[in-house]
């Protein structure tokens, strides 16, 4: 029979090159070259121990842990520290300087104004190195979680009802204990009512002191009430396909040559329509005169499109019905009836469809109109449809109580007693969104816009999958905004690796 020298796995002391730990073609030799020719002064203005106090860790050292951490898929801050005393990769990258895992987080949440200058100098390097084409940008975004509790959402009106009910439940068990101060036997001999009395009152108290400081509730860009929290307030309780939870939008912009980010930015709201300009307002200095931004339709409004055309900026904004005029879609019905692991893709039935406007004549005068029964409507005043006058019409009772044709012209015939619509009176002028349609339908249009999906969501997978970001682990719209550029980070580094390796 064979015989094998034994494996032994048991811990050892051994000498370590750690340099030679750092192979060449290797995401944390990329990363440990790169940061040395970066500028980091920007992390100075963090510290004030020039004369005084103990030496700070390097920031180069930190960014180094930070990065390779995100790179593998360690988050959080003690996973970190663990691996930087633990793994060889790290003590190697960090020089066994074994920081502590509150040094780590104070880092990460602190450097976002530090983290974005890094970030623009890696993009400058990309740049030199040819991984930048200014083509075409991408421009989409992901809904992640944070450390925020979509439990603890409300409005101020909201939040002071949940004080004083919590006052009072507490103030009525406190009443009942002392009605029962002359009984022998105790109500609660383990006291925990008397702990759960604390927390109410303790619970109420900061909500109080929360109202105390936000006077104001949280308001949309159009003024529209939007839900405070307790834990975040910067954060949004944000609706996916897969359910609905607290956290912020992680916005990227990718240049089209080698999915490189160009901008990152996390939001604490769900509206993709407000995020455009300021997105577009922050790569002015990445764009050229030929660069062609693409997005989908959750960007689309007449007045982001307006304002596209008023700065010159060429783009490609799909609207909500684009894929339903495009044939190559056709056939997208199907796809939603097959299973899916994760979520149900079918979509609620859509009523059946009843007479449009187009079936009904009607007079030049506007005086009155002919239904596809041949039964007449009467004018019935006018209105304002997309800011245009329209006038109605409506069918007297007598005309749709008994009509063979109630149930293709009624949507509810059950309920609803007579068939009514408008139309307009003056069409409207062409309008941004008109224009923006005939681009995108276009063929020149539609090979442009299709080349969006393999630009920027292979960039969410390598974040969302092979980082394994599954959520934001801070509280407060620029802590979470550092985070994010981190990652942006980790992908560019990631980028330039492979290509100095095959380069």
């Amino acid at each position: 029979m064979a015989r094998y020298k034994h494996v032994d796995m048991s811990p050892r002391l051994l000498p370590v090159d750690l340099g030679a730990q750092l192979v060449p073609g290797t995401f944390a030799h990329a990363l440990h070259h790169l940061v040395d020719e970066l500028d980091l002064s920007s992390f100075d203005a963090q510290y004030s121990n020039d004369e005084t106090g103990a030496p700070a860790h390097a920031p180069g050292m930190l960014l180094r842990a930070v990065l390779l951490g995100y790179s593998q898929g360690l988050v959080s801050s003690r996973s970190i520290e663990r691996a930087c005393r633990e793994n060889v990769l790290f003590v190697a990258i960090t020089g066994d300087a074994k920081p502590h895992f509150t040094t780590i987080a104070a880092f990460v949440s602190r450097s976002r104004d530090a983290i974005a200058a890094v970030f623009v100098q890696v993009l400058e390097v990309l740049g030199n190195e040819g991984l930048i084409s200014r083509e075409m940008f991408a421009i989409d975004g992901v809904k992640l979680p944070s450390n925020a509790s979509k439990h603890r959402s409300g409005t101020r009106a909201e939040f002071l009802v949940r004080a004083q009910k919590l006052e009072r439940a507490a103030k009525a068990m406190l009443d009942r204990h002392r009605a029962n101060d002359d009984n022998t036997s105790p109500e609660d001999p383990s006291g925990k009512s008397a702990r759960r009395i604390e927390r109410m009152k303790t619970e109420a108290a900061k909500i109080r002191e929360w109202l105390r400081e936000h006077p104001n509730d949280r308001r949309g860009p159009t003024g529209g009430l939007r839900k405070s929290n307790l834990t975040d307030n910067e954060s949004a309780k944000l609706s996916t396909d897969k359910g609905v939870f607290q956290g912020y939008s992680g916005i990227a912009v990718v240049d089209a040559a080698h999915q490189v980010i160009i901008e990152a930015q996390a939001h604490g709201t769900g509206a993709e329509q407000e995020l455009l300009l300021p997105v577009l307002d922050a790569c002015t200095a990445q764009c050229d005169e030929n660069t062609v931004f693409v997005a989908d339709a959750g960007y689309h409004s007449e007045a982001n499109l307006a304002a596209l055309v008023e700065r010159g900026i060429d783009a490609l904004i799909a609207d909500p019905r684009m894929r339903q005029r495009d044939e190559r879609y056709a056939e997208q019905h199907k796809h939603r009836a097959k299973p899916d692991p994760l979520h149900d893709k079918s979509r609620n039935a859509k009523a059946s469809e009843v007479f449009g406007t187009d079936a009904f004549a009607v007079a030049e005068d506007y005086s009155h109109a002919i239904c596809p029964a041949g039964q007449r409507l009467y004018r019935n005043g006018d209105c304002v449809v997309g800011g245009y006058r329209a006038v109605k019409f409506r069918a007297p009772a007598s005309a749709c109580s008994a009509c063979s044709l109630r149930a293709q012209c009624l949507r509810k015939p059950a309920t609803t007693l007579t068939r009514q619509f408008a139309v307009l009176i003056r069409r409207p002028q062409m309008t941004y969104t008109d224009a923006m349609r005939r681009r995108i339908d276009s063929d020149i249009g539609r090979e442009q816009y299709g080349r969006r999906l393999g630009i920027v969501e292979p960039v969410f997978a390598n974040l969302r999958h092979n980082k394994r970001l599954a959520r934001f682990t801070l509280r407060g719209r620029a802590k979470v905004d550092g985070q994010w550029k981190l990652f942006a980070l980790v992908h560019n580094i990631e980028k330039l690796a492979r290509w100095r390796k095959t380069g």
